[in-house]
């Protein structure tokens, strides 16, 4: 046996790969292995675009042993298990699967070992790709039953501080920096500057609206097209209660264009 690879993934920057670095130091221990080359990939299983999975598959050769610890941390579509199974194989690598011992390449060299092999992973790796069709149809389910609720989506609209109207024209009238301003409503610079925008929106809206609603009529198709566009980019990114003024200002916008293009 000539080099080892670890080969570890965990899905996303935030999972820690603390139970595979386990499982592999006692599989090492136990196979007396030593100088084993731990290859990590913090990305999602569900293709191989992976700096480390790509390296491996380069560098592997005769002889070579791969580790993992369950079938999925190759990959969890079907189709790719086998291909990357075979591709490691066929360049003469062995492969063990720590939590599937009859997944070990070293131990079934005839026929029936090889037949009994590629069944479970075949098995294995069907499982691992209706595990991740599963929990998306679940995850599109959910959205479509909260929207029928009409609970909000996404991340909460963040607060606007006390003093945020002060502070903003202070840095908008050049008499202090953004990094000042930031320092002084106490807030992070992607919440900064998500007020900023909504902030900007809603006035640009609302001091606006007041003109182009009372003189709606007046309006040709393409200034009213223009009107109702710029209007639903704001409901969409900032939101809308319903029974507010600029909402119903809105709705009259644009029932005034259903109108025209009828």
């Amino acid at each position: 046996m000539n080099k080892v690879f670890n080969y570890i993934r965990v899905s996303s920057k935030e999972q820690n790969e603390g139970r595979q670095q386990q499982a592999m130091q006692e599989f090492n221990e136990v196979n007396n292995i030593v100088n084993a080359i731990e290859l990590i990939d913090k990305a999602s299983g569900t293709n191989t675009d992976r700096p480390n999975l790509q390296m491996l598959l380069k560098v592997v050769g005769e002889e070579d042993l791969v580790v993992i610890k369950s079938i999925d941390r190759l990959s969890r579509n079907y189709k790719e298990v086998m291909e990357l199974w075979n591709t490691i194989t066929d360049k003469g690598a062995d492969i063990v699967v720590i939590d599937m011992p009859m997944l070990d390449t070293r131990q079934h060299k005839d026929l029936l070992g090889d037949f009994i092999s590629n069944l479970i992973l075949q098995v294995l790796s069907y499982v691992a790709q209706q595990e991740t069709d599963f929990r998306k149809q679940r995850q599109l389910e959910g959205i479509a039953i909260a929207k029928e609720q009409g609970k909000h989506l996404g991340r909460p609209k963040a607060d606007y501080p006390n003093n945020f109207e002060t502070e903003y024209k202070a840095w908008k009238e050049g008499q202090q920096t953004a990094k000042a301003t930031m320092d002084n409503l106490q807030l992070k610079r992607t919440t900064f500057y998500k007020l900023v925008k909504q902030y900007e929106l809603t006035n640009d809206f609302a001091n606006n609206t007041n003109k182009e609603v009372k003189d709606i009529k007046d309006y040709n198709l393409q200034e009213i097209k223009l009107l109702v566009a710029n209007r639903k980019r704001v409901f969409e990114e900032l939101g809308a209660d319903k029974n507010s003024i600029l909402y119903k200002q809105y709705i009259e916008a644009l029932e005034r264009l259903k109108e025209l293009e009828g």
